[in-house]
């Protein structure tokens, strides 16, 4: 028996689905209002339109510790924060229509950024997941969003920062 002959392809295997065989088909981008996440999500947006893959951009709404005694004004600012992503989105996709062109899509939410990565980029059956470098010096100690999103080890994840 050949050499070629003994080899057996992905799709033989019956292993059933599998990521990343064609190139990506969806990328998640989170998007924080920061430098560094609007460079991770460009970024994203480039990968996204040479692959033709669906460029997923998820902002989580952070939820504050004493929020409630606050009254709505933290959570009615959170929400006008994603607000101004979105309009900035538009914009900079109109500005870019017919020289640039990238399917995308906005997902929001309130809870823990990573979890809320994870979760949107297991329903989506992410392939990558782009993040920019945290700029918080205390994440050095407790972990940033990247390093959490690296570890858990289910995409391949791209710093960028």
């Amino acid at each position: 028996m050949s050499e070629e002959s003994q080899t057996q392809r992905p799709d033989e295997a019956g292993t059933g689905f599998e990521r990343g065989t064609d190139g990506p088909k969806v990328i998640v981008a989170g998007m924080d209002g920061s430098a560094a996440a609007a460079r991770a999500t460009a970024y994203a947006a480039g990968l996204a339109r040479r692959q033709n893959a669906l460029l997923a951009i998820v902002y989580v709404q952070p939820v504050y510790a004493g929020a409630a005694a606050m009254g709505a004004s933290v959570n009615d600012t959170t929400e006008e924060v994603a607000d101004e992503l979105v309009r900035e989105i538009r914009a900079a996709a109109e500005r870019l229509r017919g020289i640039f062109e990238v399917r995308w899509e906005f997902h929001t939410f309130r809870g823990d950024p990573f979890i809320g990565l994870v979760q949107t980029a297991d329903r989506l059956k992410a392939d990558a997941v782009v993040v920019g470098a945290s700029e918080q010096a205390g994440h050095r100690i407790i972990g940033s969003v990247a390093v959490r999103l690296v570890k858990a080890g289910r995409w391949p994840v791209t710093v960028v920062p």
